[in-house]
């Protein structure tokens, strides 16, 4: 597949460089040779907002040669070559309704088509340098029927590319921090960012590209997306098997059949360098295409560790008729990278005070991750009102990691580094179909969704003889206490596991607007999940021993109002009933049942201001019957090291409030701001010995979690182009570690107290044509704190660090 998709990135690159050269041939939009002065231009004008200014940056394509340019600041477009005949002018912008005439070129005569766009400056503005529209303003792909913001009743959060060009952001980390209520909660031996909302984490069940589940274990390229979406509250009844909370999706960048792109190179601290393309076009009328990629090459602040990562992203668009279009997508990403536990704790409860930049590993300890995915979309409308619309996808996903792990020093600082070794498979194939349509029964209209689903995963896994075992000893308070070892134990396999899951899910929406004031959203899903604990075969005697078929059946039902008071506000209540489908074993290898979850949520929506200001806030709660976590000892009493080993906990219940505002109140200023509280806590367990205990909170779940970033752009006066912005990001007082249980041997608290930290970020930046120069400066007030996976990976948040791109749009 690797080959495949080098082979077809070399085409793509080719085809470019071709069209580019055309483009340019063809529609000479740029300064005349000193020599020679411009020719005049075959057709022209000027594209301007409906109220009169001037629309900068807006494509105009002749549709009969696929020729296009752009719009100049004062709105102006010239064509110099075109033949004489009859073509279609288009115009067209992201996010505008596109423009069509026809016009008749004539040997000789020049000609001028001007074009008025029904938005004004203001919206214009928002578009281009903004973040992005409000999310009560655009509906979300996610959510499978295209029902308004302000009729859904439930709170939406959209992270566009804009916002993440102009934070330059990283990772997917520096993504979801945009949204109130979801955060980066650990980074288990930074391997993986882990995600969670309203108490619950985003496992790999929550994680989607395209609306198509992917693993969580690989980082995202961010460079590839064209937004992020997140679902809070339940979304069980569209996606099946998930855990509450929300849901999030990856929006990846799709072809346009106007040629364009960017080049991009970003550098900043710890040796960064990432050099970027993306460039889109048509190949012919009814076939256009897409290729982004990158390679990222960084050191860190953390001593003897690195990072290497190469991603490739090319898709098609078909136009297979007036009205159907199938897109296929692939992507490959390969990050080669040092798995790093960060500080590990002292006697399991105390993070130890060691600088930073401290490294408890060793030199040749890796993890490799390797990631494939290929996904078909067919989209067909039978008329204006039904819609048809399929996708299946397949996904490849591969670690091999070797390192030593798990820090837990004694009080003293003595720590017996243990090994561990991972090399696991994972193949998804997933497939869905939706049905989407309105129609009228009396004075009532419907938006009506149908539609199935199906995922079959299989996992395959080597385990090794060396897990667990000790490799050496260090003194991680004094590095000179013990001689470390420098040699790559051998290890040897055996045994190979394979773990396979097939789902099924039938479901049924239907919004109906029972007056144009109050609206009824009602809904069902039956799901099905055939799972088999797993088959073992032991490599040395050559046995095999297999597990036996779990099946789960369950009805997942959704009920929400939607009172519109006016317009502009908009009043929601909604109850969802979600079956979590537990997988892996207890310590005594039996299977899990099921956990059943009741969510409950009311909110506002409102645009203020003509569209100015948007303020959204929601009240929810949500009740688990039965919380499954992996289990923290084993059958004999053991710390367990084994993640398929579960235990059910007790009843939570998790109840919070969260506030979104975004704004655009002065021209060329954008600005979002959001504030959530969460309580989840254990609230009946049983009483027993080694039970939690109830009214605890859990742990990793901050109280108090809140941010707010603003851009502003000038565009008048000396500092015209130049634009400056901020982002101040808070999270709350935490627990880490693991939570206390009845009559524990221990006789202290596992749980390791983490104070709250905020983060502060500036931006600065220039436009000069088409080249950008931006430039930010990280937590700058250095500060220290820790994300806290259990209580041996323990990693600290990277200090004070400066990164610049430089980009330029053709």
């Amino acid at each position: 597949m690797n080959r495949t998709l080098l082979t077809l990135s070399l085409a793509l690159i080719s085809l470019s460089v071709s069209a580019q050269n055309n483009f340019n041939t063809e529609n000479r939009n740029t300064q005349p040779v000193t020599a020679q002065p411009a020719p005049a231009p075959v057709v022209k004008g000027v594209v301007r907002t409906s109220d009169g200014k001037p629309a900068g940056w807006v494509n105009v394509l002749i549709k009969e040669t696929n020729n296009g340019t752009i719009t100049n600041e004062a709105g102006e477009y010239f064509f110099y070559s075109v033949p004489e005949g009859r073509y279609t002018l288009i115009v067209s912008f992201t996010g505008l309704k596109t423009v069509e005439t026809v016009i008749d070129v004539k040997k000789g005569d020049a000609l001028v088509q001007d074009f008025v766009l029904t938005e004004n400056k203001t919206e214009l503005q928002e578009i281009v340098i903004a973040y992005f529209r409000s999310v009560n303003d655009r509906a979300t792909v996610f959510g499978k029927s295209a029902i308004k913001p302000m009729d859904l009743p439930q709170a939406i959060a959209t992270v566009s590319e804009v916002v993440m060009k102009e934070q330059q952001a990283q990772r997917l980390s520096d993504v979801v921090k945009n949204v109130n209520g979801v955060y980066l909660s650990t980074t288990r031996a930074s391997t993986q960012e882990s995600f969670s909302a309203r108490g619950y984490g985003f496992s790999s069940t929550n994680m989607f590209r395209n609306g198509s589940r992917v693993n969580s274990g690989a980082m995202p390229e961010v460079s590839s997306l064209e937004s992020v979406e997140i679902l809070k509250g339940g979304a069980a009844i569209l996606y099946g098997n998930v855990a509450p909370g929300g849901v999030l999706n990856m929006v990846t960048k799709k072809p346009k059949f106007d040629f364009g792109g960017e080049a991009s190179l970003r550098a900043g601290s710890f040796n960064l360098w990432k050099p970027t393309f993306d460039v889109y076009g048509p190949i012919s009328k009814k076939i256009a295409y897409r290729l982004n990629g990158t390679f990222e090459t960084t050191d860190s602040y953390r001593a003897k560790v690195s990072s290497k990562r190469y991603y490739i992203n090319p898709s098609f668009l078909f136009k297979l008729g007036n009205k159907t279009e199938l897109i296929l997508e692939a992507d490959y990403l390969k990050h080669d990278f040092t798995p790093d536990f960060g500080v590990g704790s002292l006697n399991n409860t105390i993070i130890p005070n060691v600088h930073r930049s401290t490294f408890m590993g060793t030199e040749w300890q890796y993890n490799v991750t390797q990631q494939s995915t290929a996904s078909a979309t067919v989209k067909h409308a039978f008329n204006d009102k039904w819609q048809l619309s399929s996708v299946l996808s397949y996904q490849n996903f591969d670690r091999d990691y070797y390192a030593v792990e798990r820090i837990q020093a004694k009080a003293n600082g003595d720590w017996g580094r243990p090994l561990g070794r991972v090399d696991t498979k994972e193949n998804y194939f997933t497939g869905q179909v939706n049905l989407n349509g309105k129609f009228k029964t009396w004075a009532m209209e419907h938006t009506l969704l149908a539609g199935i689903d199906a995922d079959r995963y299989l996992t395959e896994t080597y385990n090794y003889d060396i897990q667990g075992k000790i490799y050496d000893s260090i003194n991680i308070l004094d590095p000179n206490k013990f001689v470390r070892r420098t040699d790559i134990p051998v290890a040897t396999r055996v045994t190979f596991v394979q773990t396979p899951v097939n789902r099924l899910g039938a479901y049924v929406q239907d919004l109906i607007s029972i007056t144009p004031k109050l609206k009824l959203l009602a809904g069902i899903r039956w799901s099905l999940q055939e799972s088999v604990p797993s088959t073992t075969t032991y490599l040395a005697k050559d046995s095999v021993v297999k597990g036996k078929i779990k099946v789960d059946r369950a009805f997942s039902p959704r009920f929400g109002l939607v009172y519109r008071m006016k317009p502009n506000v908009s009043f929601f209540a909604s109850y969802s009933n979600s079956f979590a489908i537990n997988t892996g074993l207890d310590i005594y290898n039996n299977v899990l049942p099921a956990s059943i979850i009741d969510q409950y949520e009311i909110g506002v929506k409102n645009i203020l201001l003509k569209g100015k200001l948007t303020v959204n806030v929601t009240a929810y709660k949500i009740i688990n019957n039965n919380l499954a976590q992996t289990a923290q000892f084993d059958r004999n009493g053991n710390p367990n090291n084994n993640s398929n080993l579960k235990e059910l906990t007790g009843q939570t219940t998790s109840n919070g409030i969260e506030v979104d505002v975004t704004g655009n109140f002065v021209k060329g200023l954008s600005m979002m701001a959001g504030y959530s509280y969460n309580d989840m806590r254990y609230t009946n367990t049983p009483d027993k010995v080694g039970s939690y205990i109830e009214g605890d909170r859990l742990v990793n779940i901050p109280a108090h979690t809140a941010n707010a970033s603003a851009f502003y752009t000038f565009s008048e006066g000396a500092l015209k182009r130049l634009k400056i912005g901020a982002g101040v990001y808070y999270i709350g007082d935490r627990i880490g570690g693991w939570n206390n249980t009845q009559g524990q041997s221990q006789n202290y608290s596992r749980m390791i107290p983490v104070k709250a930290f905020t983060t502060v970020d500036i931006t600065a930046g220039y436009n000069i044509k088409r080249f950008t120069l931006l430039a930010k400066l990280a937590n700058v007030g250095n500060v220290l704190n820790y994300y806290v996976h259990e209580n041996y990976s323990v990693n600290p948040i990277a200090p004070r660090s400066f990164v610049a791109t430089v980009s330029y749009k053709f």
